[in-house]
């Protein structure tokens, strides 16, 4: 058991030297080595994850969203809808993961503070709906989708204990979503934020994904 823990701490530090390597990569344009180091950073996860005998469900989330990585570090509409696709898997999974644990409580959706919580993530859903709808093209149905399973992810964290960590990682990994929305479909090509979301959106996505590692491994 102890070289299991040893193994996935190594696994989850070989993640982080990925995920740095990766921070200088993000404004890069799409190469091999871009998509092998964002890749290995949330799946060095998913193994590190496996190796300490973590909850199956959180190697599958980890595994969907280097997946999803795999693709969206790709050109072109349909390795980002492909991505899309993983992401939207991966948020099912960790949903799944926080609704199966033994403190997990739906109840909590009703009450203070976490019905204030849920009724932030319901208005936040109508307003992405109305800002991406007009601006996303060809790909609305996969846009309009994927924005329920996101927040469903986040109501999910929102039946556990209020002071875990889950939520304020969950929030991290739906606000890294929301920022590379807009930069995709709002923003334009010449606007100054785009200078700085590529790296906003990696350090809160992958600083999502570690503190799931962190927290159920």
């Amino acid at each position: 058991m102890m070289q299991a823990t040893a193994a996935g701490v190594g696994a989850g530090a070989g993640a982080a030297l990925c995920a740095a390597g990766y921070l200088g990569l993000t404004a890069q344009p799409p190469g091999i080595l871009r998509s092998l180091a964002k890749t290995a950073a949330v799946a060095l996860l998913a193994l590190g994850a496996g190796m300490a005998g973590a909850p199956l469900l959180l190697v599958l989330a980890l595994g969907l969203c280097a997946l999803g990585d795999l693709f969206l570090s790709r050109d072109g509409d349909g390795a980002f809808i492909a991505g899309v696709g993983a992401f939207a898997a991966g948020h099912l999974a960790y949903a799944a993961l926080f609704l199966t644990r033994a403190d997990s409580d739906p109840a909590r959706l009703l009450q203070l503070p976490a019905a204030l919580g849920a009724a932030g993530l319901l208005g936040l859903g109508l307003i992405m709906a109305r800002v991406l709808a007009p601006r996303a093209g060809a790909l609305k149905g996969p846009v309009l989708v994927y924005i329920p399973v996101i927040l469903g992810m986040g109501a999910a964290a929102l039946t556990l204990p209020s002071g875990t960590w889950v939520f304020a990682a969950a929030c991290a990994f739906m606000l890294s979503d929301m920022i590379l929305a807009a930069e995709t479909f709002v923003l334009s090509a010449k606007h100054p934020l785009r200078r700085i979301t590529p790296y906003a959106v990696w350090l809160l996505y992958w600083g999502a994904q570690a503190g799931f590692f962190a927290i159920f491994s």
